[in-house]
């Protein structure tokens, strides 16, 4: 057993990093053996592994809410507040993520309150606050309304105050179409794709409408191709649901299979363990410009490409919310918006002229 006394993140050719520090080196050539990916850098004199979740676990690494020097900054009065807002979090089950950002937006209003305890504030300064972010900070509507939600969940879930803001209204939210793909340069974009890993990767992305998160979550396991069913496990909100799996990857699946032979998880990576988010991202990147496809978006793009294709083949708005695993229609309705294939055969008066 090694016992970890220290460790930090850190970033190796571009590539994020965890530092970790053995009570002992007597046995590192032994531990490097037993841990593919565990690495020795004699530039920073420690021992390091890629950061993602796998690595985390393995070496037994709690993930944060908060750093230490992020506590430091706050007075003394209001470092409680952070600590409470965190062990609220956690046992609400909210995700590393979101009490991340949370914790982070919470953390500012805490700089600036100094010596102020935040304990004590009433509706009318939290309004001035508000407005501070908005007309000072000059903060977008999104940053806004992440620091307005991390706020009340302090005053209405943590202090249990829930009318304090009843009177502060959320700045009008910006309407954002989602960015999809046509179906030409879809094709395309499988073409210039030739490792056939990720060539796999970005047909489920898209052949299923998976978020990046639950692409690299997929295990083996999760995947019936005697049903062509896939259980997407503890999706966005923590959510179970079954996605068809296309036919037309089956056998591109197997042979997939055959040649990386993954243990756990359907991708995993270079030395095992699960797919990094970042990877993911970064092949979908490579394949854009490969591709030629001069378009200022994100993997998720593949996700709302597929359910605005969906949407123009015909298929039910409600079957394209159970297959996205939607909470509300309204959501999915956005993409009536995208594809509304009766406007688009509407001509304009120019071509008339």
């Amino acid at each position: 057993m090694y016992k970890i006394i220290d460790h930090c993140e850190g970033n190796i050719n571009n590539k994020d990093v965890i530092f970790i520090q053995l009570e002992s080196y007597v046995k590192m050539r032994e531990l490097i053996k037993s841990f593919p990916g565990i690495k020795w850098s004699r530039e920073y004199n420690s021992l390091y592994v890629p950061r993602n979740n796998h690595y985390l676990r393995l070496i037994n690494i709690q993930q944060h809410d908060y750093t230490d020097e992020t506590l430091s900054r706050i007075a003394e009065i209001n470092r409680h507040a952070l600590i409470d807002m965190s062990e609220t979090l956690k046992m609400k089950a909210y995700s590393i993520n979101t009490r991340r950002t949370y914790c982070n937006e919470f953390a500012q209003l805490l700089y600036l309150l100094k010596n102020e305890a935040v304990d004590e504030l009433n509706s009318a300064r939290l309004k001035k606050y508000i407005l501070y972010c908005i007309d000072n900070l000059k903060l977008s509507e999104n940053q806004v309304h992440s620091r307005y939600n991390a706020i009340k969940f302090y005053f209405e879930q943590v202090l249990k105050r829930d009318k304090i803001f009843i009177n502060i209204p959320r700045p009008k939210k910006h309407l954002k179409l989602p960015k999809h793909i046509s179906m030409q340069d879809i094709r395309r974009l499988f073409e210039v794709t030739t490792n056939i890993k990720h060539n796999t990767m970005l047909k489920l992305c898209y052949g299923m409408g998976l978020r990046v998160s639950e692409i690299v979550n997929l295990k083996i396991s999760d995947i019936d191709s005697n049903n062509m069913q896939v259980l997407i496990e503890r999706g966005k909100g923590k959510k179970d649901r079954y996605v068809n799996l296309p036919f037309s990857i089956l056998e591109q699946l197997r042979i997939y299979y055959k040649e990386y032979r993954p243990k756990i998880y359907l991708f995993e990576g270079q030395y095992g363990g699960q797919y990094s988010i970042r990877s993911a991202q970064k092949v979908f990147k490579t394949s854009m410009q490969k591709a030629k496809i001069n378009k200022d978006i994100g993997i998720h793009g593949l996700r709302h490409s597929y359910a605005t294709h969906l949407l123009e083949s015909g298929t039910d708005i409600s079957m394209i919310q159970q297959l996205l695993g939607h909470n509300n229609i309204k959501t999915t309705l956005l993409y009536t918006k995208v594809s509304n294939t009766s406007l688009k055969n509407i001509k304009s008066p120019l071509d008339n002229i």
